[in-house]
């Protein structure tokens, strides 16, 4: 098989490089960059990508051999419809390691046309070290790094204000933009820059907070050999992506006429305030999600295609996603049907193989923060609990018992509340009384819900009547009967 490059390709040169982009992972090549490849085809000013990584791993190294260039796959279901097919990414001039190339990456500061900077360094990614010096070539923390190549352009331009940038993190965290920039001006303070530059970095430079979605497993070990012979390439920078994809940026009018990322035909979106999309997600994709996790499990389920596709735990999710969490929502610019529609085609998805155990990870805080907010707006607005939601409450309290049909379940949760949850079940006999007191001890656990909740006697008897069930008849029986009672 033939290996990858631009003469390989008959692909042109890069554009002229407009963008920096901290990090190289599968994640930032199967969302950013190919964003900015579909932008590039549309506009008449395409935008070239330096990537700059932390490390100087063998695919980095590969993928500089190959130009830059690199295919992402699209695999899953879109409206119904299956989707499978592939792209070649052209926009990435160049792959630069910190630890090796950290000149080159500074001089890049120097060029005039370089404006936008993006970045997906993880979720820790984001964070200030008083053991970062400036003349440390690099420093340890991505905010750092930031900081010097910043102030290498300041020094370049003179603090001409026109060379500032506009700065797009991707990273997970709420804020992500107003979090960078309070990092930088830290280290900006801590550096003891010039007061001229924190002018420049404050008035001259625009931090956008963003949210993103889509998952980007990449291609395994076992799928490369077909999924290099599909593109006809031995490409070491290969990836693969859901079709699934959401890029939502608070960011003034301002860039968002000189970056129209939201005219390109993709799902990005420029807004004023992000909160409507990340209540959305949070609601919809992640409560669905923790929802599921321990009902299906309990069920018998291993993975989530296949909690959607049998029809007791897959009209379970569908309902409780239409009738129990859309209806307590009120987002005004998202389009709750639609977005429901696409998390349900995103579980179905059958190119990812997501196991319910492996997103079962601290599913005490995701409950109370993903469900739970749900749980008590169903009960404001109609004075009755959500049955389905509840269910998945009691389902819950069982999973963390630690057993299904004998055989123990690996809980990943922090001690305390796996420590709770488990002492809880000890002291319960099996008797009617017992559950009743584990339900009110499991209600009244202000360390994980952030609240008593043993105040709401209908809740606390819905929980314990669930629980028996649950014990009395198995996990099916118990979703087949909320089903029945809920319709």
């Amino acid at each position: 098989m033939q290996p990858l490059n631009r003469q390989s390709a008959s692909v042109s040169p890069a554009p002229p490089e407009g963008i920096l982009q901290f990090g190289g992972g599968n994640f930032v090549r199967g969302f950013a960059d190919w964003i900015v490849e579909v932008y590039n085809r549309k506009q008449s000013d395409p935008l070239g990508v330096v990537v700059a990584n932390n490390s100087d791993r063998q695919i980095y190294r590969d993928w500089s051999d190959q130009d830059g260039l690199y295919h992402v796959l699209t695999k899953g279901i879109s409206d119904g419809d299956l989707v499978d097919r592939y792209e070649l990414v052209t926009c990435v001039s160049r792959v630069l390691s910190l630890d090796k190339d950290w000149d080159a990456f500074l001089d890049t500061a120097e060029r005039p046309e370089m404006r936008y900077i993006f970045s997906n360094t993880t979720e820790a990614g984001i964070r200030f070290s008083e053991s970062d010096a400036a003349s440390d070539a690099p420093p340890a923390e991505f905010p750092a790094k930031l900081t010097a190549w910043l102030h290498r352009r300041f020094d370049r331009f003179g603090g001409d204000g026109a060379r500032g940038c506009v700065v797009v993190p991707m990273e997970l965290i709420v804020d992500n933009g107003s979090v960078l920039r309070e990092k930088v001006l830290q280290y900006a303070r801590h550096w003891a820059l010039s007061e001229d530059f924190v002018g420049w970095i404050e008035q001259s430079c625009t931090f956008c907070n963003t949210l993103v979605d889509r998952i980007v497993p990449g291609v395994g070990k076992e799928e490369l050999p077909a999924a290099r012979a599909a593109v006809g390439y031995a490409d070491a920078a290969i990836t693969q992506g859901e079709p699934y994809h959401l890029l939502a940026i608070e960011a003034p009018a301002a860039v968002r006429e000189e970056l129209p990322l939201d005219t390109i035909g993709l799902n990005i979106i420029y807004t004023d305030d992000l909160t409507p999309y990340r209540r959305s997600k949070v609601a919809i994709l992640n409560g669905a999600h923790t929802t599921m996790v321990p009902v299906a499990y309990l069920c018998g389920r291993e993975t989530v295609r296949e909690t959607l596709e049998d029809d007791l735990t897959g009209g379970y999710v569908r309902d409780a996603l239409y009738e129990e969490i859309i209806p307590t929502l009120d987002l005004p610019g998202v389009d709750l049907q639609q977005f429901a529609r696409d998390v349900l085609d995103r579980f179905r998805n059958p190119f990812i193989h997501h196991r319910l155990l492996s997103i079962s990870l601290n599913s005490v805080s995701k409950y109370r923060e993903r469900v739970l907010p749900s749980v008590l707006a169903y009960h404001e607005q109609r004075g009755e609990w959500p049955r389905r939601l509840v269910l998945s409450l009691a389902a819950l309290v069982r999973f963390y018992r630690g057993e299904r049909d004998g055989t123990d379940i690996p809980l990943k949760d922090d001690p305390w509340a796996i420590e709770f949850l488990q002492s809880a079940w000890a002291a319960t006999d099996g008797s009617s009384d017992s559950v009743d007191e584990l339900a009110k001890k499991v209600l009244g656990w202000e360390r994980a819900w952030g609240r008593d909740l043993s105040g709401y006697p209908k809740l606390h008897e819905m929980l314990s009547a669930q629980l028996k069930d649950i014990e009395a008849n198995g996990m099916s029986a118990a979703v087949a009967g909320v089903q029945q009672t809920a319709s």
